[in-house]
């Protein structure tokens, strides 16, 4: 989405030592890396900035595709993705109107692009989502997914999150602990948060919460070793709560912690903590 980091995840993967390529019309994808192959040796991971900017060109994008795959190159797509009002506010602050939005308002545009790249998003590989990403936490997802190619077959993001600020959008599996008993209600614990072990154990000692660790873990172990079989390098994983700050903090460190023991690269994002 056009305001939601394109050109910092493009320096991002430039520092990783990508050549990037920004808004290159879909096109000249193929001939591009037909250039790079025959013309550097020491060039082997490509990334390309696609956008809306492209206009009728961007139509092109999925025959470009099928080309990289007719090719045996292997690719994958990266969707950058925010919430409507986090955009919006982007282009209030620069000042500069939304490339779609012709004579309309910034809403009309953002409008049109999601619709226009609707069944792409439905392709990536990787959504992420920098509604409430910093510049940092979009360089720490874009180089969980990307850092070292072949290291780790698998990353995960674990994130906790509170249904009353919204579903993460780049979640590939959503899970949700408001069958557990609140510490929001027990005065000592209220102030606390699922970090502290009074809280997590008090999470971890309610009837069920053992029970749903092992099943799901059961599931995650079926669900990781498909990913690997596939090829999939990394999935983001959402446990949620009502306000994110105790259940589903507590549970995503447990659930973290049995991902790390099969061997799956994990990293922790509270979303919601401290938002209250």
């Amino acid at each position: 989405m056009s305001g939601a980091g394109r050109s910092t995840a493009a320096k991002i993967f430039e520092d990783l030592g990508w050549y990037v390529v920004d808004n290159l019309a879909p096109t000249l994808i193929a001939p591009m890396v037909d250039l790079v192959m025959r013309e550097s040796r020491s060039t082997d991971r490509l990334a390309f900035v696609v956008d809306v900017r492209g206009r009728a060109f961007f139509d092109t994008l999925r025959s470009s595709l099928d080309e990289l795959d007719s090719a045996g190159l292997n690719h994958r797509i990266v969707f950058l993705e925010s919430d409507d009002d986090v955009l919006v506010r982007r282009y209030e602050g620069v000042r500069r109107p939304h490339p779609l939005q012709g004579e309309g308002r910034v809403t009309d545009g953002i409008e049109r692009e999601r619709e226009l790249l609707r069944e792409l998003r439905g392709e990536a590989d990787l959504v992420i989502d920098t509604s409430a990403r910093n510049v940092h936490e979009l360089r720490t997802a874009i180089e969980s997914a990307f850092g070292d190619p072949g290291e780790v077959p698998l990353r995960a993001t674990v994130m906790s999150f509170g249904f009353k600020y919204g579903l993460p959008v780049d979640a590939d599996l959503v899970a949700d602990v408001r069958f557990l008993p609140n510490p929001h209600w027990v005065p000592e614990l209220r102030p606390r948060t699922g970090q502290d072990p009074e809280v997590s154990g008090y999470v971890l000692s309610q009837h069920g919460a053992k029970e749903f660790l092992d099943r799901y873990a059961e599931v995650l172990n079926i669900i990781t070793e498909g990913y690997r079989r596939e090829g999939k390098r990394y999935m983001t994983l959402a446990i949620g709560c009502t306000g994110g700050k105790h259940r589903s903090v507590a549970m995503s460190e447990q659930i973290a912690a049995r991902l790390s023991a099969e061997g799956v690269d994990t990293q922790v994002v509270h979303r919601d903590m401290g938002r209250e």
